[in-house]
């Protein structure tokens, strides 16, 4: 990576400096972290192994569930590590690289979550055109798709990222490395920067959360001609991506979309979004999603069997 700077490392602040909070913040989180990791990969090996949950919902909850564990691991570790450190150093690759990294699986999640808002659309407004319209090959191209858009918005922050010098003070009042908190310590103007970083992450996670809301506001409103079973199955599973869109969008759109000042809550904010929320979504989809549920349990009768039956 080009260096524009004299900085090598940089500093991180963490959530707290007082030592007793700080082991408290490693039980925590390390709790919080390894509930997301046990529970989205609970989903994926579910998803995977059932037969009867083929449907391109569920399709898209694996890469979600997927996209959750890496965007937590991409902060979670290191939060969790710096937690028992005197002195949180990270280099800055590293900080250039997490930098990447969160954008990246961020920015997949933000797709993901649309590809589910589409592919109920067209199940609940087009339901007898939803087996062409979202057969397996075009899902495929979608979540390739997906890729491609986060790999292109990662750049495009890591290249505003590598264009700050830092030539001065190295201390980050966060836990993580990203944008915001890096501008504070340029030694030149950030506004244009600034702008772009709205540009790029505040219009896309804004105009996906519009998105998102008008078109769940589409769908519900077409539930009125469905039955009633049809119904309550449909709004049970619409209102759990209801709930996962508001508590993802709503911490990003605080942090990204505004003039470059600080608040003494962003570091809480983004910590509900980086890790609150991948943490939240296992619990969100299996509770109130019957089908998970029961591929869940079969999944672990038929594991339990196997065992008894050496």
């Amino acid at each position: 990576m080009q260096q524009n700077h004299s900085v090598t490392e940089f500093i991180l602040l963490g959530l707290t400096e007082d030592p007793m909070r700080q082991k408290i913040v490693f039980v925590i989180f390390l709790i919080f972290y390894v509930g997301t990791v046990v529970g989205n990969l609970l989903i994926i090996v579910t998803i995977k192994s059932s037969h009867s949950l083929g449907s391109p919902m569920y399709f898209f909850l694996f890469y979600l569930s997927l996209s959750d564990s890496c965007f937590s691991t991409s902060t979670a570790p290191r939060l969790i590590v710096d937690a028992l450190s005197a002195k949180k150093i990270i280099p800055y690759n590293e900080c250039m690289t997490q930098v990447f990294a969160l954008h990246f699986f961020g920015c997949m999640q933000i797709f993901v979550l649309i590809l589910m808002a589409v592919d109920r659309y067209v199940a609940i407004c087009k339901p007898l055109h939803y087996p062409t319209i979202m057969r397996r090959q075009v899902c495929t191209i979608l979540i390739v798709l997906a890729w491609i858009g986060s790999f292109i918005h990662s750049i495009a922050q890591i290249i505003l990222a590598l264009r700050l010098p830092f030539c001065g003070p190295n201390l980050i009042d966060h836990y993580c490395c990203d944008l915001q908190p890096l501008l504070k310590l340029a030694c030149m103007d950030t506004y244009v920067i600034n702008l772009l970083l709205v540009t790029n992450s505040g219009v896309i996670c804004s105009s996906s959360f519009v998105f998102l809301m008008i078109s769940y506001f589409v769908i519900l409103h077409s539930l009125r001609n469905h039955s009633g079973k049809g119904r309550k199955k449909a709004l049970s599973t619409c209102t759990s991506h209801i709930i996962v869109v508001i508590l993802f969008f709503g911490p990003c759109i605080f942090i990204y979309t505004r003039p470059p000042t600080t608040f003494p809550m962003d570091k809480m904010v983004a910590v509900f979004y980086t890790i609150g929320t991948p943490f939240l979504n296992p619990f969100i989809y299996t509770l109130r999603n019957a089908e998970v549920k029961n591929a869940m349990r079969k999944l672990w009768c038929i594991k339990i069997t196997s065992e008894s039956n050496r």
